[in-house]
């Protein structure tokens, strides 16, 4: 009797390649999984293919809430960019999509555990380390075992008759509700520039003349409202990628390090993601004092680091969740952007939290800031750098 084996499945190349490669070199009886986190895939034409290529079961699980209030939600109190760039959209789903198959693969009581990630990515590690972190089951990879190309899966996948669409063919694509990743084809050169047709969701031409504004209300560090209007926070994701996609707004295209040593261009597609987070941003700085500000900094990026490098199960990623958390007790205010043919930037942003005093701030007659307590201020502030520069001087006459 056949083994049984579980695989995280897409529908795509790599995963239906796997499904054939488990069933012919492994002997496998091969269950699949389907966990949606917002990839606006049709799941009954995924469901059927991966019937049509013989799986002995397959599951669709909608954990779109879960992948928002989750991981979505607390990516935006965290700031979390990598590098400054990437909103982690494919790096948050991937443990989530890895623990949802571990409870089919309890349920379905499985002998291995698969998955379609290369030897050359990131998603290896994020899922492996969630896999192990919930099971001792093997973990069975054929596109990273067997070192497998591009080139020979799509010829593999036309001797074995898999349908592959157009785009797939032409570039490698991870997308879901915070993000879009587009990698391969004329990308790997990092001088070219991307053509037109890799981005579905951000208007690359034909960009409005009039500016379009957003007003994005949060609650302690969670959007709440956008534009007046209270929305479910799956519906608050995708009006903002649907609106700022339409303004040009949320292309980033840059050299990324990955986790296993390798410098890869990357090309995004983050309106959602672009806009709460420069917004989240930029409220932080009107409520959180600047001592506040700049530790928090150092714990984002940290939390960006662990998130990117698969080590969500690491136990300091919870521990910076807990700061995280207590730190956005008073970050509830509106933010107001501004986008235009593909910019974005901050035009205004009220909170009752606010620690902006136009008493102190204003320099009409109304202030109420006495300048000349500032002169003795400044003489102490930078007493031992002018005492430096004295002494250094000092040295410098005698030589």
């Amino acid at each position: 009797m056949a083994q049984k084996g579980i695989l995280a499945f897409s529908g795509g190349l790599d995963t239906s390649v796997v499904v054939k490669y488990l069933q012919e070199e492994q002997d496998m009886d091969v269950i699949t999984v389907t966990v949606d986190v917002g990839q606006g895939e049709d799941n009954k034409k995924i469901a059927a293919k991966a019937k049509k290529l013989g799986v002995k079961k397959h599951y669709n699980i909608d954990a779109r809430k879960e992948f928002v209030t989750d991981y979505i939600f607390p990516s935006i109190k965290a700031n979390a960019l990598y590098q400054k760039k990437y909103c982690l959209a494919t790096a948050l789903a991937r443990p989530l999509i890895a623990e949802k198959v571990l409870q089919i693969a309890k349920k379905e009581k499985v002998a291995s555990l698969a998955h379609g990630c290369s030897g050359k990515g990131n998603d290896q590690v994020r899922f492996d380390i969630t896999l192990r972190s919930g099971s001792d089951l093997p973990i069975v990879a054929p596109i990273r075992d067997k070192n497998l190309d591009r080139v020979t899966e799509l010829k593999f996948a036309d001797k074995h008759g898999i349908e592959i669409d157009t785009v797939a063919k032409k570039f490698s694509i991870d997308q879901n509700l915070w993000g879009r990743a587009i990698e391969g084809g004329v990308l790997e050169d990092p001088f070219a520039e991307p053509p037109d047709d890799a981005f579905i969701w951000v208007r690359t031409k034909d960009l409005l003349d009039k500016p379009t504004y957003l007003e994005i209300k949060f609650e302690k560090g969670s959007p709440v409202a956008v534009d007046g209007k209270k929305l479910e926070a799956i519906k608050l994701i995708e009006y903002i990628n649907k609106k700022a996609g339409a303004a040009g707004v949320g292309i980033v295209d840059h050299i990324e390090d990955r986790v296993v040593g390798i410098k890869s261009r990357e090309v995004y597609e983050t309106p959602a993601a672009t806009c709460l987070i420069e917004a989240h941003t930029d409220l932080e700085k009107m409520v959180h004092t600047k001592h506040q500000n700049k530790f928090k900094s150092l714990i984002d990026d940290e939390w960006s680091y662990l998130v990117y490098s698969g080590l969500w199960q690491d136990p300091l990623r919870q521990d910076l969740d807990g700061f995280i958390e207590t730190s956005q007790r008073p970050v509830s205010g509106t933010v107001k952007l501004k986008l235009y043919k593909g910019s974005l930037r901050v035009i205004g942003r009220k909170s009752k939290n606010s620690l902006y005093s136009h008493e102190i701030a204003t320099y009409g007659t109304e202030s109420k800031f006495d300048q000349r307590l500032a002169r003795g201020f400044v003489e102490l502030w930078g007493m031992q750098s002018t005492e430096a520069n004295k002494l250094q001087e000092k040295r410098s006459s005698k030589t």
